[in-house]
């Protein structure tokens, strides 16, 4: 009785085949599913910042606002002193009244220097009518100096009213510079946002310039610096899926709004300088913007700065 070597089962290969086989096949559908997508790691959330400076010197008395704490456009942010500006305002329009009444006594002048205009020419018509023999030349002669004065009068008075009239210019500038300047007293939410970097607190003397807040404007939308290599299949519309990593598990939808006329070393700092003999290709990269099309974004926090990854659905 002879012994049979024990037949090796093929079972363990074929399983192998078949994983090995699936593998390659969810690899192949992965590979062929982002053939139709054009990624990239380097984006991040945007937004309008809006930096919160005094435009005139004064000290601060309120502060009415907290860090983080949400505004809406047009809401006040900081009082400032009014003091000085409340008086100036009341110099401008008691300057302003002045030179009212002043306009207002130039001109009486001027009726009364017409009429007195009127007066002379209608006294020389009545020394003209009557017969030569009854009036003597030097009556005559008087009557005509006579409208000659009351013209030359006449003409000075009106020069006087055109002076008020400047004069009333000047004041209603003053006036409404000195309202200006009030109005500079009281700082406003340039847009809605949330307040953030607040440096400013009641009793602080700021001048023209000083940063003392920056309001992050409601309104985010996606920055994605895309390889120039991949910008060919990229159109403008185009649908876009969005991961965002302070929001896991959640998939977010955008489309494609802009692509900038430049890359982002065209508008660095310090832009590279090629014209050398060591001359090294990199492959650059081109800000493009992407807007939410979802209508539930404001329930979430959405802030500039955070990571992102969009996958843009590319043209064939």
């Amino acid at each position: 009785m002879t012994d049979e070597k024990p037949r090796k089962s093929l079972r363990p290969f074929i399983i192998l085949a078949l994983v090995l086989g699936l593998i390659a096949a969810v690899f192949g559908l992965y590979a062929w599913h982002n053939s139709f997508y054009a990624s990239t790691d380097d984006a991040e959330i945007d937004g309008s910042l809006y930096s919160i400076a005094a435009q005139i010197n004064g000290r601060v008395t309120r502060v009415l606002v907290a860090d983080n704490q949400h505004v809406a456009a047009g809401q006040l942010l900081v009082q400032l002193d009014d003091s000085d500006q409340r008086v100036a305002v009341l110099k401008a329009q008691a300057g302003l009244a002045q030179a009212e009444a002043g306009l207002a006594q130039d001109e009486a002048q001027v009726v009364v220097a017409a009429a007195g205009a009127t007066k002379a020419q209608n006294d020389y018509i009545r020394f003209a009518a009557v017969n030569p023999r009854a009036t003597t030349g030097q009556q005559v002669d008087a009557a005509t100096e006579a409208i000659d004065a009351a013209k030359a009068q006449l003409t000075a008075a009106g020069a006087v009213v055109q002076s008020g009239q400047a004069d009333i210019a000047a004041a209603n500038a003053a006036l409404t510079d000195a309202r200006l300047q009030l109005s500079y007293t009281r700082i406003y939410a340039p847009a809605a946002g949330h307040v953030a970097m607040k440096t400013v607190e009641p009793g602080n003397v700021v001048s023209p310039g000083t940063p003392m807040m920056s309001v992050v404007g409601d309104a985010v939308w996606i920055t994605a610096n895309y390889k120039e290599t991949q910008l060919a299949g990229i159109r403008l519309g185009a649908g876009a899926t969005v991961s965002i990593d302070a929001v896991p598990g959640v998939t977010f939808h955008a489309r494609v709004d802009s692509i900038q006329y430049g890359t982002g070393a065209v508008f660095s700092l310090l832009p590279a300088q090629n014209a050398t003999g060591n001359y090294i290709k990199v492959i650059q990269r081109v800000p493009v913007k992407l807007v939410f099309t979802d209508a539930d974004i404001s329930k979430y926090l959405l802030a500039p700065g955070m990571s992102v990854e969009p996958a843009i659905r590319i043209a064939r």
